[in-house]
């Protein structure tokens, strides 16, 4: 069976998206984040409730391929998912231009999936920015809507020429803040449920 093609859905909120550990309310950041990052701020006017809708939603067909000795997805197919998704939140929210590199993932593995599940729903949001590297999070749902994996993820602005890390400038603060409060207004418009299950 040929996997069908990854569709994308812009804007729309669904739950779950809430990364590991207990979230700071002032800043909605994970414990192990924020003891990572004493550097970094999280995006613009936080509420007081942690909203962290999915603002970049993509459907992808698990591939046989994705599916190891045991019968289910290899936990390496879980990142590349995320990927995806990731990418696309990036090149919608600051253009096709922009390079930036992968610095650190933390995932839970919640559930396992197999071939037999058809496909995936990967959501992500941005949730905080620093001055060269921007925080997301990240849901893996099956089709029938359970929660399969959640992740947290830093992705750092990347100079190309000199190959190292470069501040990120005004022109993709200005969208990182516009992104960041539309994922919160997402949520917000939904209801704002969340569910970990």
């Amino acid at each position: 069976m040929r996997p069908g093609p990854v569709r994308l859905r812009h804007g729309t909120a669904t739950s779950g998206l809430e990364p590991s550990g207990s979230p700071d309310r002032t800043t909605g950041w994970s414990p192990s984040l924020r003891a990572k990052a004493p550097g970094m701020r999280p995006g613009p006017s936080r509420s007081r409730a942690r909203m962290l809708p999915p603002v970049e939603e993509i459907e992808i067909a698990i591939r046989w391929r994705d599916v190891d000795n045991y019968g289910h997805v290899n936990n390496a197919v879980y990142l590349t998912y995320l990927e995806e998704c990731r990418d696309r939140w990036v090149r919608r929210t600051l253009g096709e231009d922009v390079g930036f590199v992968i610095v650190r993932v933390a995932i839970d593995f919640r559930r396992e999936l197999s071939l037999e599940d058809g496909s995936v729903t990967v959501a992500c949001s941005g949730t905080g920015y620093g001055r060269s590297s921007i925080r997301t999070a990240e849901t893996i749902r099956a089709k029938a809507g359970w929660l399969a994996a959640e992740s947290e993820s830093v992705i750092v602005a990347h100079d190309a020429g000199s190959r190292t890390s470069r501040p990120i400038t005004d022109r993709e603060r200005s969208a990182l803040d516009a992104a960041i409060e539309a994922d919160r207004g997402s949520v917000r418009a939904s209801g704002g449920s969340r569910d970990r299950t």
